[in-house]
């Protein structure tokens, strides 16, 4: 049963749909990016252990690090052994890490959940955050940026679906749990039922990702593409680098840099989002005037953007180019923190707009990196290099809190900053941004030398026999294989499941958000 996930059995058969491969990437993504939304019952797993926020944080912290870690040293797994493997591996680790986390809470062992969602859910986190990447590039070589937007756009959207589901979960398992109330928390018993049902219900959705993915043929291409037109581009190159040559590059470290600067300024914005918008509109250290709710509105709008950012940012570097793209984050990027510092607390709509363009800069940056490094380095072994390079998010994840925490600790306490406060940290976030943007400028394009030997294009141009209606030319009209009709329901399917999933969270964060404005 097995061999079906041999990489000999997942190339794509003639008329298979390319457009089916985004759906099998946001199945996963949206899943795992579960992981953004562990907030929601941190309170509640802090009163069942009687522990600290601390010991309840480190849950989080190290299954981002075991992401990075896991993205880095299972690269090359992932090359060789193709995505439906790969997708099929991460379902079961991320499955096992709630299993086993349940299990710690049922037996009140707070190790247990470390191991289990920290340690065997990073894996699956790591292995299913790669495991598209390098298909989807393959699939489309006329727009990699649009096509790893759409998939990084999922793991975005993870967050903006789990959050209210685990919510509205733990008041079926719990009837005394109020989700309405922020200082709620839910029984023992409602946090096992929890972590079971995300478990089994995310590993079956998750199994959309092994039953849909392929692998193009070595000599398909989308009909009408030319490879010379990207080729052409700056720093678009036509030949190929390992991943181990990958990290000897300058390139290599000079993304490693940028990516860390872009992270590591979002996310002191995402990790201080709610007590952030109330500490600026307090007045000497006396009462807000936004309250906890509209506080909650304000993190959603900030999840929207993230999302959103992942998208339409990654799909126009299709446009305009990777470097300049990057340029946006960075450089305007610097100005809206600036602006943030200085003006920010002048009105709650100055400080949300300002707020969510950064975010979405920031979620913009994750989804354009794959297709960047493709433009660098070629597809020969693009997932390996992107799940190398993803040990900036994890030193970004630590480095992120750690400093804009650290700032404000020397402020004063919490619940009694104001905007003053934040002004330090976000220029030495200012002056972080600069740092990327620098390394951003001084990327080239990677020597001969560190080129694989040439074995023919790395972008196929034989004829085109593989297509479909999205994808044809006006100048093309090759013959449709019968059974390509089939494809319809599974293609309908398929992107119902993903378009409810998605739905959900964003109609659910949407009436959140709108409390920002009504509250």
């Amino acid at each position: 049963m097995l061999s079906v996930f041999d990489p000999r059995h997942t190339v794509a058969p003639p008329g298979y749909s390319r457009w089916l491969i985004p759906t099998a990437a946001l199945a996963v993504h949206v899943c795992i990016g579960q992981v953004y939304a562990t907030s929601v019952y941190k309170n509640s797993l802090i009163a069942h252990f009687d522990t600290s926020q601390t010991a309840i944080g480190a849950i989080f912290s190290i299954a981002i690090v075991m992401l990075g870690s896991s993205a880095a040293v299972g690269g090359r797994w992932v090359e060789r052994n193709g995505p439906r493997r790969a997708m099929f591996v991460s379902a079961c680790f991320w499955a096992v890490g709630f299993l086993v986390g349940a299990l710690g809470i049922a037996t009140d062992q707070l190790w247990l959940l470390y191991l289990g969602y920290g340690v065997i859910g990073g894996i699956g986190l790591g292995i299913g955050y790669i495991s598209p990447v390098s298909t989807l590039i393959k699939w489309f070589p006329d727009r990699p940026g649009l096509a790893t937007g759409l998939a990084i756009m999922g793991f975005g959207g993870g967050a903006l679906v789990a959050g209210p589901l685990a919510r509205q979960l733990l008041s079926l398992y719990d009837p005394d749990y109020n989700p309405a109330n922020p200082a709620a928390v839910a029984s023992g018993h409602a946090l096992v039922a929890l972590f079971v049902t995300f478990g089994i219900g995310y590993f079956v959705i998750m199994m959309f990702g092994p039953f849909n993915v392929r692998v193009p043929a070595p000599d398909w291409r989308p009909a009408g593409f030319d490879p010379a037109t990207i080729a052409s581009r700056p720093l678009v190159t036509r030949a190929s680098v390992s991943a181990t040559n990958a990290v000897r590059t300058r390139s290599f470290w000079l993304l490693w840099i940028v990516l860390f600067c872009n992270v590591t300024a979002g996310i002191g914005i995402l990790e201080q989002a709610s007590p952030m918008i109330q500490d600026f509109f307090r007045d000497n250290g006396t009462a807000t005037t936004v309250s906890v709710t509209a506080a909650a509105g304000f993190v959603g709008v900030l999840s929207l953007f993230n999302m959103a950012g992942r998208f339409v940012w990654s799909t126009t570097s299709d446009l305009i180019g990777r470097k300049p793209i990057y340029m946006v984050y960075l450089g305007v990027g610097m100005v809206l923190y600036v602006l943030l510092a200085v003006a920010g607390h002048s009105a709650t709509a100055v400080f949300v707009l300002i707020a969510a363009a950064i975010i979405s800069f920031y979620g913009g940056g994750f989804a354009t990196m794959p297709a960047y490094l493709r433009d660098l380095f070629g597809t020969f072994q693009v997932g390996a290099i992107h799940g190398r390079i993803l040990t900036a998010w994890s030193a970004a994840g630590v480095a992120g809190p750690l400093i804009v925490n650290g700032i404000l600790d020397t402020q004063g306490k919490p619940g009694t900053l104001t905007a003053s406060a934040y002004r330090p940290a976000l220029f030495t976030m200012v002056g972080i941004l600069a740092i990327g943007f620098i390394a951003n400028l001084l990327v080239r394009p990677v020597p001969d030398r560190f080129h694989e030997p040439d074995r023919g294009p790395t972008s196929p141009v034989a004829k085109a026999t593989v297509t479909e209606p999205v994808a044809l030319g006006p100048q093309s009209n090759p013959p449709v294989p019968q059974h390509v009709g089939t494809q319809t329901g599974r293609l309908w399917v398929s992107w119902l499941l993903v378009a409810a999933l998605l739905g959900y969270g964003i109609v659910q964060t949407a009436i959140t958000a709108a409390k920002l404005f009504t509250s």
